[in-house]
This record gives C-alpha cells, sequence and structure tokens, in this order.
C-alpha cells in the first residue's frame, strides 16, 4: 500500500485534468464515476464530484448563515482513478500524439484524441 502511494506522490504528474470523467479504481467508492473539479499536482491529488464524501462542521460567519455539518468532495490521490474516454466510455490510458507539432492526449484503446 505505502509503495503505490509513495509512487504517485514522487511523480508529481497527474495524468487527468479538470473537467475529465474518471472511474474510481480502488477504495471505498470503487466502480463510481465522476468530473475531476480539482487537480492538485503538489499532493499528487485530485477531487471528484460525488466521491469521498466528507462531513465538515462549519461555525456561523455572521447571523446571516446558519451553522452546522457540511458534506462536501475530499482529495484523494490521482493514482486511484482512471480515465473514462469521451468516444469509445471505456477506462482507459492516455498516450501522447504529436500533431501540427502539438502534443494531444489520446485513448489508447480507440486512438481518438481526448
Amino acid at each position: 500500500m505505502l509503495k503505490i502511494l509513495k509512487k504517485c506522490i514522487k511523480g508529481n504528474k497527474v495524468h487527468v485534468r479538470r473537467g475529465d470523467t474518471v472511474a474510481i479504481i480502488s477504495g471505498k467508492d470503487k466502480g463510481k464515476r465522476g468530473k475531476v473539479l480539482a487537480v492538485s499536482l503538489k499532493e499528487s491529488k485530485i477531487m471528484v464530484s460525488g466521491v469521498k464524501i466528507v462531513s465538515k462542521h462549519a461555525k456561523a460567519r455572521n447571523q446571516s448563515e446558519e451553522s452546522g455539518i457540511i458534506k462536501t468532495e475530499g482529495a484523494f490521490y490521482s493514482c486511484k482513478a482512471q480515465l473514462v474516454c469521451p468516444h469509445c466510455n471505456q477506462l482507459t490510458r492516455i498516450m501522447h500524439v504529436f500533431e501540427n507539432n502539438k502534443k494531444h492526449r489520446s485513448c489508447k484503446k480507440c486512438r481518438k484524441i481526448i
């Protein structure tokens, strides 16, 4: 378990971008899909909508706000999520393709540019 996490932290590379659809491949939310809300390159973590819901206790800052428990998405390591290709709708890895001197991400299964 620790070897996997060290591997994720070591590289500081994240294979997904904000707005991509990903599927969770390990953990209690295994099998869930959602859009990437935020990416932290420094920690190699991502936040996905509807995945890893955590409870935060919020205190009211003024009288118009209410205090209470707020449910929100938490961050987790990007190695626990895999990209879903928008064309073939399958879990896939990405490969890089150069086209017109520009680097593009491409699906390994259907070979279409993401």
